[in-house]
């Protein structure tokens, strides 16, 4: 006789990018009924629309600034150009090699049931997906976010950009205003500025990416202007845009005094909204239009179903939410409950140089009344800085009294490789002393870790 189930699924998945995936799949593989359900594009915001083609856009970039300014070295580049629409056909095939994009199949393949649709919660064990009622006998809501709009006189007036259209642009604009001096926001500003776009941040904030030590900021927005002649507008606030013929004209307010900018084309980055418009009310699930609330299980207040990622509203990257995925699938899966440990999960801007931080910050250990000791290496004080002719970064490291390392920030190239040493020494409680002591490689980027560190031993 046929086994009956109470419910459809043992778990459905709502989006299925890295907040859903991991479970998922660990699920489907442990032999549970699974479904995934994606409103918009398979693989989520991630593989299809931000890391992997931004960031593919970014290396191509690098590589024709860097070839670009290659006279010093020697190399003749004067008749140097570029094919944008090849660039962009370099960041699709990007794209289409992770696999991640896109990627129904995949989910097909291992067995998943994959649907297309907006899912409706009836109740707390039951949705709505194209007319048709599912059940499961427990929900992971990984629905992510989307680019939030201000509110700014004159902006429905006008067509503008995000991070996520900006990609599909035919060609680099002339001219472009960014509001909003996020992670992000810099990224974009230094791929079209490289591009040839003369390009204006505009930020609300005393410096740009004013979540991070302020060192980083003041640097970036230096190098910024120094190298790519982006003008960062701080402490200030857009008061109103209007169509300027084929251009919009941007209303821009500091201290009591305004400023008027005309460009071709505007970028709204100025955070983002969860996706929880879902009938969360109907399962009797708390949650507000900044994210929907979990414990340190990750579980809602209804204790069957979870939520991870960006729809927690902490603007998360790909690897927490991954992280967060795979937490959730262990306390589905297990009696003994776990916690995400988010101690020595680094954050990186893609920049040229790489910005990348883990653990505390000055600012978070103020905050905490924590009392530290810190360090900052210059890039300028090793030898591959003179080898390389990059002298523009530093690194930075904080202790605690006792000299164990709780927070670490690099600005430098391959500071996305560079930063996982530390965030092992803080995930395990290493000393400054312990990393000073480690041998690093003459003419790596790495020496400037071993030099801050030894300034703290």
């Amino acid at each position: 006789m046929a086994k009956k189930y109470e419910f459809d699924y043992d778990l459905i998945v709502i989006g299925s990018g890295p907040g859903g995936s991991a479970a998922a799949t660990t699920l489907s593989k442990s032999g549970k009924r699974v479904a995934i359900i994606e409103a918009d594009t398979f693989g989520g915001d991630s593989p299809n629309w931000g890391d992997i083609p931004t960031k593919a856009l970014l290396h191509a970039a690098s590589l024709y600034d860097e070839v670009r300014h290659g006279a010093r070295f020697g190399l003749r580049s004067a008749t140097l150009g570029y094919n944008y629409p090849s660039i962009r056909a370099w960041k699709d095939l990007a794209v289409k090699r992770t696999g991640a994009g896109g990627n129904r199949k995949y989910y097909d393949n291992q067995g998943i049931h994959t649907f297309s649709g907006l899912a409706h919660f009836l109740s707390p064990n039951e949705i709505s997906i194209n007319r048709r009622h599912l059940s499961a006998a427990n929900f992971l809501i990984a629905t992510g976010a989307n680019w939030s709009v201000p509110e700014i006189p004159g902006i429905s007036t006008i067509n503008y950009l995000t991070p996520r259209t900006i990609l599909e642009s035919i060609r680099p604009p002339k001219s472009l205003l960014i509001i909003g001096g996020s992670n992000t926001s810099v990224e974009i500003a230094q791929l079209m500025a490289t591009f040839g776009t003369k390009v204006y941040i505009v930020e609300k904030a005393s410096r740009l990416l004013p979540h991070q030590d302020s060192e980083i900021g003041d640097l970036m927005e230096k190098i910024l202007a120094d190298q790519k002649g982006v003008t960062s507008l701080t402490q200030s606030r857009v008061v109103s845009i209007e169509k300027d013929g084929l251009s919009k004209r941007v209303i821009v307010s500091r201290a009591g005094t305004e400023k008027s900018v005309r460009v071709d084309e505007i970028l709204i980055a100025t955070g983002r909204d969860p996706n929880v418009d879902m009938g969360l009310e109907n399962a009797g699930v708390k949650f507000s239009a900044k994210g929907i609330d979990v414990n340190e299980f990750l579980q809602t207040n209804v204790k069957h179903i979870y939520a991870a990622g960006d729809v927690l509203g902490k603007n998360s990257n790909t690897h927490t939410a991954l992280l967060e995925s795979q937490i959730v699938a262990h306390n589905i899966l297990r009696r003994n409950k776990i916690s995400p440990d988010y101690t020595a999960v680094s954050e990186v801007v893609f920049t040229n140089p790489n910005i990348a931080t883990v653990g505390l910050s000055e600012d978070d250990c103020h905050k905490r009344d924590l009392a530290i000791n810190k360090a900052i290496a210059p890039l300028n004080i090793i030898a591959r800085s003179n080898t390389a002719d990059f002298r523009d970064g530093f690194v930075k490291i904080i202790t605690d009294k006792k000299g164990v390392i709780i927070g670490a920030s690099i600005v430098a190239p391959h500071a996305s490789e560079i930063i996982h040493e530390l965030a092992l020494a803080i995930s395990q409680h290493l000393t400054a002393a312990d990393i000073a002591s480690l041998p690093h490689a003459f003419l790596s980027w790495s020496e400037a870790v071993r030099v801050a560190a030894g300034k703290l031993s």
